[in-house]
């Protein structure tokens, strides 16, 4: 589109801001003229208030971009139109700020703001847009925002956007990985989704940020199998490689008992009776160790849903397929990926190359595969080289004794070729036939006899080289070809086929004793002009004749080693030197001269002549490791078949009755109906859930979380709280019932495992306070209980177990009808809602409590981990007594961190005695504490006896009142005392508290002068993350945290154990990696200790 000829006033005005202006006649020569006024009628266009005008520029710019073109000087000019009304033109400026929002990072925070607004646009294309360029800016200070995002795209009713989440997840993962965790709850979730569109993408999340994480995939294992048919292409490749590795964690190999049946049936043939009643026993006991295998249904259902995949018209999703039943399915199945890999040998020379290249590995260990195919592999002359030399190996590897005569036939077609590589491969791979198959050695051999006459000297010189090799396997028989390869020294040029005739007749000089002598002479004439590789066997043949043939060769092996000394090749001189000492007698040789002719003249093995692919399968197939023979950047080594088989229940997954049919007839058949087919018995749940139409679950997730994607703000949120509050705190109530029948029944089920009375107590008032604070811990721990209880009420997972329970849900009384109830709250992520027809009232409940708490989750998830668990860091454990010291008792003690039981003043001490002695250990117990004023022990009961190789633990509580002085006490056995001792690190002194940002500062003011330390230090790079930094601190005292405002700064609060005594910290993030820590306490002691004990825990 031209510009008008207003644009042309407007560009000739622009010269009064001091730039030089130009003639606007066409033959001023706008060749010649800098660019700096390049792109200016796009500006104006963009500019214009006409958003046709924007439109057009935005098609020219994306056209440029897409020819290669640079418009980054655009940026400016583009960002302005993000907030543009029109969805068109803003779809374009999304896709430009696409490409430059990394390249331009400065410009594109400043329209952060609009970016995020494009996250609640009601259109979702440009909700995707928006979030696809927001993951673009690859800045760290925008972590917390795209993580936000995410999640909120996360729950987003369109499965595209949902799709783009899946993609932003593993940029986010590589701008800060400290992310993980909670990357991994949103992969969690986007697993259980049941669209297609999302399924390929979060599985390439997967890989990219948590693949040892195979537990989150056994849920959704058979919903993936189900689902691949209709997976996009790219999204079919990455699922499948998934697969593989995670059946070869969780199947055992179909293979394992064929070594066994073949050894079996070898000895049942050719043994007589009398071996056979001999090895009767040992052979059933083997037998009887190796059951007979059955294949495990899922195992069956991976491979029945990837067969139909190799029709698929991508070629990657062909060799994702092949590769796969190469290494899953039992040997008689892989048959079926032949025609599929053959079918790919018509596409584009690049694809050919790879399925080659995998073909070629295949056809090592399973030949009788491809060889129906012989005919696809033979040589075309429009074939690249590389594509020649592979067929060649295929060719080769698939050479038997009845196909072999039609191979030969077609080597020496190829052998006639122009192409000099190829040419020499086909020589080399008639080497490798007459190698592997006895009975055409003779042939080949003459064969290349006769190609030492070809007038191509590189056909000779290759010819020479196989030759040698195969004359190494029997030289006895073949003197005469000696003798042939003899008088070719003087026309052969090459340096490898020289020393290949030199080296054979060395080796061979007993059977052609007249013509070895001649050749030395030769050889020493022209020594000084040859190749030092020709050298060094120009000097082990005079060794050789020296050794044999004394008489003829005396002079000129002297000669050969004088000219060598002084060669200008250090490894020529050195041999030299070597092989006169060794061979030539004299005074100061020592015995090894004796031994010269066994050195020289030993038997050496015959090459054996292998396929460069042979070891190439450890490799997963379809890989780039695999293809370039090394472990590439982000390879995951595909892993060992286990021995036994993990437990299959792992995948079963448990349906809530609302999400089958409404007549009960129909959920009756369902349920009763078998998962797959008469002959491989499967759970009826399970096909519910997986076969369940996508359309229902698109509705159904745009229902539940329309309110999560439009909570961004925390205004936002408190109004929506506000709305749904009476049905929230109903649910809460009746699920902190459910939790205590659930404790309650999980005691009786289960005797030894029941707490003490104060640590549930502890427990209710954790969650009752993680509902009020975020709602992730809740949702975690219910998901939790409601597994445990499922698990508690079904011990088999199969079709019979599914229709026990409905019995069970339906025969339940009209007081209990809070289970579907609950099941509907707590398990809303991970199963789908049925569309909005007659939907009951618990449902509506349901669904916006949960968006309540996913609203809640968003904002607040980088507090609620500190507020649940104030223990974030790892427990450290101590050494009390070393297993020496011990004579054979060792004692390791650590803090638990927990209030202890008999004295809320004490400090629990969590002590593990192991007795690592062949005797047993009796009266083990505590005496003669030796203590400083104040102090107190609770001494733990006496364990009567410990066996040998036992481990018990026990607790004891210590008052250290408030000082890290330490706890020195007696551990006595019925024979031995033990003097030892306990101190204290000062962050153990004191218990978490919970207190509000308010209640802080007012604490904090009271805590100044003398009662304040300050502290500035630098923070590593590792520990600048929010969560690094609460870990840390965290693992070096018993602190809570609490709530802030400021995102540079983080609070924590503990009281003394003993005194009871305020312990506020503050630690305030400054430009750069500086960093200030204030400790309030009025115990300056513990001050000042604490400080210095946080900063060692931070700079690590």
């Amino acid at each position: 589109m031209a510009a008008s000829p207003a644009y042309g006033e407007e560009k000739g005005g622009s010269s009064s801001l001091g730039e030089p202006e130009y003639g606007h006649d066409p033959a001023s020569g706008g060749i010649f003229s800098s660019d700096y006024k390049r792109h200016d009628d796009l500006k104006e266009m963009l500019d214009s208030n006409k958003d046709s005008l924007k439109l057009e520029a935005m098609k020219r710019i994306v056209a440029m971009i897409a020819r290669g073109k640079n418009a980054s000087d655009l940026f400016p000019a583009v960002v302005k139109n993000v907030a543009c009304k029109n969805i068109e033109v803003k779809k374009l400026v999304y896709v430009y700020l696409v490409r430059y929002a990394e390249e331009q990072q400065d410009l594109a925070l400043l329209s952060i703001s609009t970016f995020q607004r494009g996250l609640k646009d009601p259109n979702q294309l440009i909700r995707a847009s928006a979030l696809r360029v927001l993951s673009s800016i690859r800045v760290p200070i925008i972590v917390p925002i795209m993580m936000l995002a995410i999640k909120e795209a996360a729950s987003d009713m369109s499965p595209y956007v949902r799709k783009t989440a899946a993609h932003a997840i593993p940029k986010l993962y590589s701008l800060d990985s400290d992310q993980k965790d909670q990357l991994i709850e949103v992969i969690e979730k986007l697993l259980a989704d049941k669209t297609t569109l999302v399924a390929g993408s979060v599985v390439m999340a997967f890989e990219e940020v948590c693949p040892e994480r195979i537990d989150l995939i056994h849920k959704n294992y058979r919903k993936l199998c189900n689902l691949l048919i209709d997976v996009e292409e790219w999204g079919q490749v990455v699922i499948i490689n998934m697969l593989t590795r995670y059946a070869r964690t969780q199947f055992l190999s179909p293979n394992q008992n064929e070594s066994l049946l073949e050894e079996s049936a070898e000895k049942a043939f050719y043994g007589s009776e009398e071996e056979d009643t001999k090895d009767a026993k040992a052979e059933a006991a083997s037998l009887a160790k190796r059951k007979p295998y059955v294949m495990d249904p899922d195992h069956r259902l991976l491979l029945r849903n990837t067969k139909p995949l190799l029709q698929s018209r991508n070629a990657a999703v062909v060799m994702a397929v092949a590769q796969l039943y190469f290494h899953l399915a039992p040997k008689a199945e892989v048959g079926v990926i032949a025609k599929a890999l053959v079918r790919l040998l018509r596409s584009h020379s690049e694809v050919q190359y790879v399925v080659l290249q995998n073909v070629a590995t295949m056809s090592i260990k399973r030949r009788g595969m491809f060889e129906p195919y012989l005919k696809s592999f033979y040589i075309r002359s429009t074939d690249p080289t590389q594509i020649k030399i592979l067929k060649l190996e295929v060719l080769t590897n698939l050479a038997n004794e009845t196909n072999i005569s039609t191979i030969l036939r077609e080597f020496q077609t190829y052998i006639r070729s122009m192409d000099k590589d190829f040419v020499a491969a086909t020589i080399q791979a008639i080497g490798r036939c007459a190698t592997n198959i006895g009975k055409v050695r003779d042939t080949c051999l003459n064969g290349l006899v006769q190609l030492l006459s070809n007038r191509d000297e590189l056909v000779v010189a290759e010819s020479v080289v196989v030759i040698k090799k195969l004359l190494q396997m029997q030289p006895a028989q073949h003197s005469e070809i000696i003798k042939h390869m003899a008088k070719l020294t003087d026309n052969i040029q090459v340096p490898m086929a020289r020393a290949s005739i030199l080296w054979l007749i060395g080796e061979y000089c007993e059977h052609v004793p007249k013509i070895a002598p001649d050749v030395l002479r030769k050889m020493a004439k022209s020594f000084t002009n040859e190749e030092d590789i020709v050298k060094l066997q120009v000097i082990n043949l005079a060794a050789k004749l020296y050794l044999t043939n004394s008489k003829q060769s005396k002079l000129l092996t002297q000669y050969v080693l004088n000219l060598a000394k002084y060669d200008q090749n250090y490894d020529i001189r050195d041999r030299a030197r070597f092989i006169r000492q060794l061979i030539v007698p004299t005074e100061k040789s020592g015995a090894l001269n004796k031994y010269a002719k066994k050195l020289f003249l030993a038997q050496k093995p015959a090459p054996i002549l292998e396929s460069s692919f042979k070891d190439r399968d450890h490799f997963q197939l379809g890989s780039l490791s695999h293809l370039l023979n090394a472990k590439a950047v982000g390879y995951q080594e595909l892993p060992d078949w286990p021995d036994e088989a993990p437990d299959p229940s792992v995948r079963n997954v448990e349906v809530p009755e609302w999400t089958k049919c409404t007549s009960r007839e129909k959920r009756k058949e369902k349920v009763e109906k078998p998962f797959y087919s008469d002959s491989e018995g499967e759970s009826g749940p399970t096909e519910s859930a997986d076969s369940e139409p996508e359309s229902a679950s698109e509705e159904s997730s745009s229902s539940s979380s329309s309110g999560s994607s439009s909570s961004g703000s925390e205004e936002e949120e408190e109004e929506e709280e506000e709305g749904s509050g009476e049905q929230s705190e109903d649910k809460e109530e009746e699920e902190e019932k459910r939790m205590k029948r659930k404790k309650e029944g999980s005691r009786k089920a289960v005797p030894g495992s029941a707490g003490s009375p104060s640590e549930e107590e502890e427990d209710e008032e954790g969650v009752k306070k993680a509902k009020k604070k975020a709602s992730q811990g809740k949702k975690s721990h219910a998901e939790t209980s409601s597994e445990e209880a499922s698990a508690s009420e079904s011990s088999s997972s199969g079709s019979d177990s599914g229709s026990e329970a409905e019995a069970k849900r339906r025969k339940a009384p009209p007081s209990s009808k809070a289970g579907p109830k609950e099941i509907s709250l707590l398990d809303l992520d991970d199963f789908t809602p049925p569309p909005p027809q007659p939907v009951p009232s618990s449902s509506i409940v349901s669904t916006s409590l949960v968006t309540d708490l996913e609203g809640l989750t968003l904002t607040d998830s980088s507090l609620a981990p500190a507020l649940l668990s104030p223990t974030l860091g790892a427990v450290r454990t101590y050494e009390l007594l070393h297993r020496m010291a011990g004579e054979g008792l060792s004692v390791e003690y650590c803090f638990s961190r927990r209030p202890f039981p008999g004295d809320p003043h004490m400090v629990a001490v969590q002590i593990q005695i192991s007795n690592n002695t062949d005797a047993e250990v009796k009266s083990l117990r505590v005496s003669e504490p030796k203590l400083l004023s104040g102090m107190r022990i609770q001494e733990f009961p006496e364990i009567e006896r410990l066996a040998p190789g036992d481990t018990a633990s026990v607790v004891m509580g210590i008052d250290f009142c408030d000082s890290t002085q330490a706890a020195n006490f007696q551990l006595c056995t019925h024979t031995r005392h033990f003097y030892v001792s306990i101190q204290p690190p000062v962050g153990e002194l004191m218990a978490p508290v919970f207190m509000s940002e308010n209640e802080f500062k007012k604490e904090q003011g009271k805590l100044t002068g003398m009662s304040e330390i300050t502290e500035k230090l630098t923070l590593p790079e590792k520990c600048r993350s929010d969560h690094a930094i609460v870990q840390q601190v965290t693992s070096a005292a018993n602190v809570g945290r609490v709530p802030c405002g400021a995102d540079n700064e983080y609070r924590f609060a503990a009281k003394t154990v003993t005194s009871g005594s305020l312990v506020l910290i503050t630690l305030e993030r400054r430009e750069g990696t500086a960093a200030q820590l204030t400790v309030n306490s009025e115990k300056m002691v513990i001050g000042t200790m604490l400080v210095k004990d946080i900063v060692q825990a931070l700079a690590q």
